[in-house]
């Protein structure tokens, strides 16, 4: 007997079973009927045969109860088997979507995949009263993504980036996941330090990060253990680094013989709750390393949230001993409201001509939100459950207030910073307005003002007002 594939998919086969389960009730009632139903029954047989692809049989003449039985029973199986196998075609190919998250394409065991994501961000800028900066439009980021996972033991991320006069990596890391309470990353990320730092730039409620991630560090290269416990009410991150300038990515390489230690403890207690306070985090970020040398990538330079540098060290200056962080830090989200907040201490030991001295800098910031349609707030953005032009629907609006200081150690002027120069601190205010037209669609608009405290010896700077726009698309 010769198998054939089966013409026809799952209605067929629902066919098939019907006409033969009357079959084996006709074959039973014809025990006691004459010869000729048999033999009708018979060619029903061979056309349900002909149908399935099945070839072979016993001859029409002569044939009894019995062999319609054993055939009938071989034609079964013989469905099962071509079912089983079509399922298991099934279950083996690839996969693709796409959707408004991007593109994704899977093994058929799930094993593997390829996700390819994208974040482009578009601003006018446009300075009021006697600014020093120019008026501009800006493609701030271009930033497509690979992700997923080889395997169930290796997952990786890779971003370029696109923006600005030549292009740079962002991230490129791969995740050893032996449990979702124990993951290793190896590779080039966001240190753990800052909690605004570590929040996607396509999810920030206003155009620029606050005060209060100019203290932190951003992307930088080394080694961290992470994980996530009891159902994500509390999670961490430990590891160690190259180390990174306040502020800023660290270089390409190690720029010294030194490294950073950088964790991070985080805690949800009442996460998947139906409390009040489900949205309720805490935690705290910390970093200690050495940095021994001068220039960018051992001193940073502070800058206000309209991209000003209103404070750096004189030239000659150096970084000469321990750099210390710490960084209480939280939020609280219930239905439309978003309240968002930390505080950072960074203490750097410096060096000029002889002189020492263990400057410590601080500032906070505090940012609040509220979506006006109705959708949940959220520390990875909204989501609009009417999108523009579906339905009628408008999108998702929102609302946005923050306030942020930055305060420069007094001990800093005049010797290891110029007061004609840099400020001893400023405090920023800054008002917005956002508009999610879809998932993958943002306008987003803010008034930033901020004020400076003249250094001893110094002139205040001037005050400084911006209007951002930026049009963001990411998927």
């Amino acid at each position: 007997m010769t198998a054939l594939p089966l013409p026809s998919t799952a209605p067929t086969r629902k066919l098939l079973s019907l006409s033969l389960a009357v079959a084996l009730c006709g074959a039973a009632a014809s025990a006691w009927a004459q010869a000729p139903t048999v033999e009708q029954l018979q060619q029903r047989l061979e056309r349900l045969e002909r149908l399935a692809g099945v070839s072979g049989g016993a001859p029409a003449d002569g044939a009894g109860l019995a062999d319609l039985d054993q055939r009938l029973r071989i034609l079964e199986r013989r469905l099962e088997l071509q079912e089983e196998e079509r399922v298991a075609t099934a279950k083996a190919a690839p996969r693709v979507a796409v959707d408004h998250k991007g593109a994704a394409f899977t093994s058929g065991d799930g094993n593997y995949e390829l996700r390819l994501r994208g974040l482009l961000q578009g601003d006018a800028r446009v300075f009021l009263g006697n600014s020093s900066q120019n008026d501009t439009f800006l493609l701030r980021t271009a930033r497509p993504t690979l992700e997923g996972s080889l395997g169930r033991l290796l997952a990786y991320r890779f971003t370029p980036e696109f923006a600005g006069d030549s292009a740079s990596i962002v991230d490129a890391y791969a995740d050893l996941r032996f449990d979702p309470a124990y993951t290793v990353r190896v590779g080039r990320f966001t240190s753990p330090v800052g909690l605004e730092r570590l929040q996607s730039s396509s999810a920030l409620v206003d155009v620029e990060r606050a005060l209060a991630s100019e203290l932190a560090p951003n992307r930088d290269l080394g080694v961290q253990l992470q994980g996530e416990v009891a159902k994500g009410k509390f999670s961490y991150a430990l590891g160690v680094f190259n180390g990174a300038v306040d502020g800023r990515d660290a270089a390409t390489g190690n720029p010294d013989d030194d490294v950073e230690f950088a964790g991070r403890v985080f805690f949800e207690p009442l996460k998947g709750t139906g409390s009040a306070w489900a949205g309720l985090g805490f935690g705290l970020g910390a970093s200690s390393g050495e940095k021994h040398g001068a220039g960018s990538s051992f001193l940073p330079r502070y800058r206000t949230p309209g991209q000003a540098t209103f404070f750096s060290y004189r030239g000659t200056v150096l970084a000469d001993g321990s750099h210390r962080r710490w960084s209480p830090q939280g939020w609280f989200y219930r239905d439309g409201f978003g309240l968002q907040g930390e505080y950072i201490v960074s203490r750097q030991e410096v060096a000029r001509d002889g002189r020492r001295a263990a400057l410590q800098h601080r500032a906070w910031q505090a940012t609040a939100s509220y979506v006006l349609s109705g959708e949940d707030a959220g520390y990875r953005g909204v989501t609009p459950s009417r999108p523009f032009g579906s339905n009628g629907g408008l999108g998702a609006f929102e609302l946005t207030a923050r306030y942020g200081v930055l305060d420069i150690d007094d001990d800093a002027f005049p010797f290891y910073a110029d007061p004609a120069a840099s400020a001893s601190r400023v405090r920023a205010w800054t008002l917005g307005a956002n508009w999610y037209l879809t998932a993958n669609l943002r306008l987003a608009t803010n008034y930033l003002h901020s004020r400076f405290d003249a250094a001893s010896g110094g002139a205040a700077l001037p005050a400084e007002k911006a209007v951002f726009s930026r049009l963001q698309v990411s998927f």
